[in-house]
């Protein structure tokens, strides 16, 4: 599976290790607010996240994408680890 335009520099953004996304638009499709942007899972480890809440790590991967979420992800579920968490 190729990723999508933003997955990259969002890896490199967060200074990933280790950068698991799966498109799960498909398990999707035909329902409700389904028809623009993708469901994705993603799964990040990064140094960047140590000491940090997971609310915290979110506002990191959410700050890093920018205006996105809105253009081409509908559905983001979001795992992001510390190295040590790993």
């Amino acid at each position: 599976m190729s990723l999508p335009p933003w997955a990259e520099p969002l890896r490199v953004a967060l200074d990933a290790t280790t950068f698991e996304l799966i498109d799960d638009s498909a398990a999707h499709a035909g329902h409700a607010g389904a028809k623009e942007g993708g469901h994705y899972k993603l799964r990040v480890v990064s140094p960047r996240f140590t000491g940090l809440s997971r609310v915290a790590r979110h506002r990191l991967i959410y700050d890093a994408l920018g205006s996105l979420p809105a253009q081409r992800i509908h559905a983001l579920n979001l795992l992001a680890l510390a190295p040590n968490e790993d």
